[in-house]
């Protein structure tokens, strides 16, 4: 049974355990150290999604952020300093939210990560892709990650849920090209719904619903909207811009093939520069440093 309490319960134990002693990553890392750890993560997540159902899509947002930018060392939760600006403060991240969180199996993960000592803005800034890339820049991203177009097509399938700031994607709407114009590969009526929503271009507080038909329901229903040219983010468009990805869109619309599909590529982002052994530290406190 495919439930989205499991899905963000493998997004934590993916992107937030620790390693209790050295090692590299390995199913059942805790057996002996911690035995409950999984369980008792997927229970408090359960917990907390029954009562906030926008929650996986803000988790599964921070373990992009986060693998992104030094690999998936939980870099993202770190404060910044009266000396270092954080990558949670960089404006990628600003509308990250779930760091408050104290969550069918899709995938089977590897635990035994490490956290990272090292968080900076200006690195996320710079590592991650922003919604207006087209398909050469996306592609350019991902490979600097190790990761394929494939995993590129898959991965942007967590737009199924969660939602978007109208100022990420209302030039679309009106000024695509600097002449006050709309995005022509953009669904004329699924635009005209938008501009109802998103009425100016310094809108930097209304969201919109990535997924039109339901925002909090985990499936591959993105692909269906993507190819109604519906996708809300030019980064979404751009994986109709070339036959390949094209090709892979049109696989996805196979609910079972997507949900294969995402938990292999999740595993894959999940290994990006991961810190085992002796390398990072196991912070004391999520959101600093060890002081030694």
């Amino acid at each position: 049974m495919k439930t989205t309490s499991f899905l963000v319960a493998c997004v934590l134990l993916s992107c937030f355990l620790g390693a209790c002693h050295g090692g590299d990553l390995r199913k059942n890392f805790y057996r002996n150290s911690c035995p409950q750890a999984e369980a008792i993560v997927k229970t408090k997540i359960q917990q907390h999604v029954a009562a906030r159902p926008e929650l996986p899509a803000k988790l599964i947002r921070m373990h992009f952020h986060d693998c992104f930018v030094r690999g998936c060392d939980g870099s993202v939760l770190l404060d910044s300093t009266v000396t270092n600006k954080a990558e949670k403060d960089s404006i990628p991240n600003l509308s990250l939210a779930g760091y408050d969180f104290n969550n069918v199996p899709l995938w089977e993960v590897l635990t035994g990560r490490r956290d990272g000592r090292v968080s900076t803005a200006s690195e996320a800034l710079a590592n991650l892709p922003p919604p207006f890339f087209n398909f050469t820049q996306l592609k350019q991203s991902f490979e600097s990650k190790k990761l394929t177009v494939h995993d590129l097509v898959v991965l942007s399938g967590a737009h199924t849920i969660g939602v978007g700031h109208c100022n990420l994607f209302s030039n679309r709407l009106f000024n695509f090209t600097g002449k006050g114009d709309q995005d022509p590969s953009l669904n004329p009526t699924y635009a005209d719904f938008l501009k109802t929503k998103c009425q100016a271009l310094s809108d930097t507080t209304t969201t919109v619903e990535l997924d039109p038909n339901g925002s909090t329901k985990f499936d591959n229903d993105y692909y269906n909207i993507l190819v109604q040219n519906k996708g809300l983010f030019q980064s979404d468009a751009a994986l109709l811009t070339t036959k390949t990805s094209r090709n892979i869109v049109n696989e996805l619309r196979n609910q079972n093939k997507f949900y294969t599909e995402f938990g292999q590529s999740m595993q894959r982002m999940g290994a990006i520069e991961v810190l085992t052994g002796s390398a990072g530290e196991i912070r004391h406190k999520c959101s600093v440093v060890n002081s030694n």
